[in-house]
């Protein structure tokens, strides 16, 4: 087949082209900067800027995709647009939402109405009645990191627009937090700061400590966004994508510390005794488990990669790669040796 990728030179988009080139596809990558591009000669690089994405219809209807993957869709304005673009086209368009579309995600942050959502979450699981998930001041610290957000982002007007255009098959894939080499969130970051700082006891609070949350390494991801792309049989669906099972915060950081081979003691504490860089915001009550199910049984999904060897590569590659910037108020380890003499009293 002939695959564009829209904005597929980032962090899920490199993993994602390899394998579909491996797969024999002809694939060619959108973006905005073609120094930045997955480097495979086979690939046709297609220099533009998204948000004006029909002004690049003639280069697109030349390469003349069966299949168009956007990976950075942000807003319903963007999603009508794509989807206008592919209806003359004739391709079929796979787009990347977020599991911060369910309710849960919003009674987690504290801004959805009413009572714990029941678990497991599934594609059918309700999504969030309150639209805007971030206020404009962390969207604009997001744009930061991601320069393709849109400043109405909303994953819920996304997937409206790309499942109910009529004459077009679209597919949406609702992604979990993705690690992995080249995560610009740099989530594993905190842990391996204070393993190199030399830190022998590590704070949680009880509330996090149990919290279970949606994860899906950078490869593993990539996998079944392409398994998605090469079958027909995902047109009209949604899936989540995502490791399973989903494992409690400690054990996924004990995990995480057993591959750096950190001797460290986990200490978990009460909301009242942790100090307060260390909390989650919101309701941890509300875990986000979610059930993969659906991908694995219709598209044969399952992860090429295990999860101890995907902790091993993000860690060695975050180590090679630690963040420019590093916020200080994060790493108060006079707060957290206070907390931990008061604990030991």
């Amino acid at each position: 087949m002939r695959i564009l990728l829209v904005g597929g030179n980032g962090f899920i988009g490199g993993p994602l082209t390899a394998e579909l080139c491996r797969s024999g596809h002809q694939v060619a990558v959108f973006h905005r900067n073609v120094n930045t591009a997955p480097g495979a000669e086979e690939v046709l690089q297609i220099e533009g800027d998204r948000n004006r994405l029909s002004d690049y219809g003639e280069q697109i209807r030349e390469f003349a995709p069966d299949v168009i993957v956007d990976l950075i869709l942000s807003s319903g304005e963007q999603a009508r647009a794509l989807m206008k673009l592919a209806r003359g086209l004739g391709a079929r368009v796979v787009a990347l939402s977020s599991m911060d579309v369910y309710r849960a995600w919003g009674v987690l942050h504290g801004f959805e109405p009413g009572g714990l959502e029941p678990l497991p979450i599934t594609e059918d699981s309700p999504v969030r009645t309150v639209r805007k998930v971030y206020p404009p001041d962390t969207v604009k610290m997001l744009q930061k990191t991601f320069t393709w957000l849109d400043d109405q982002y909303d994953k819920i007007a996304v997937e409206e627009a790309i499942m109910n255009a009529g004459g077009v098959a679209g597919t949406v894939l609702r992604l979990p937090m993705v690690y992995g080499p080249g995560d610009r969130l740099h989530r594993f970051f905190p842990l391996l700061k204070r393993f190199e700082d030399g830190r022998s006891s590590l704070i949680l609070a009880d509330d996090l400590a149990e919290w279970r949350a949606p994860r899906g390494y950078v490869e593993n991801v990539a996998h079944g966004i392409a398994l998605a792309a090469m079958s027909s049989q995902a047109a009209g669906r949604i899936y989540n994508i995502c490791q399973e099972p989903s494992v409690a915060e400690l054990e996924w950081q004990e995990k995480i510390a057993e591959q750096m081979q950190w001797r460290v003691k986990f200490v978990v504490l009460t909301r009242e005794r942790t100090p307060k860089h260390l909390l989650l915001p919101g309701n941890a009550a509300q875990h986000v488990v979610v059930s993969s199910g659906r991908i694995r049984r219709e598209l044969g999904y399952a992860e090429p990669v295990e999860i101890d060897e995907g902790i091993r590569r993000t860690v060695a590659w975050e180590r090679a790669n630690p963040p420019y910037m590093i916020e200080p108020k994060q790493f108060d380890y006079a707060a957290e040796d206070a907390a931990l003499a008061a604990a030991a009293a």
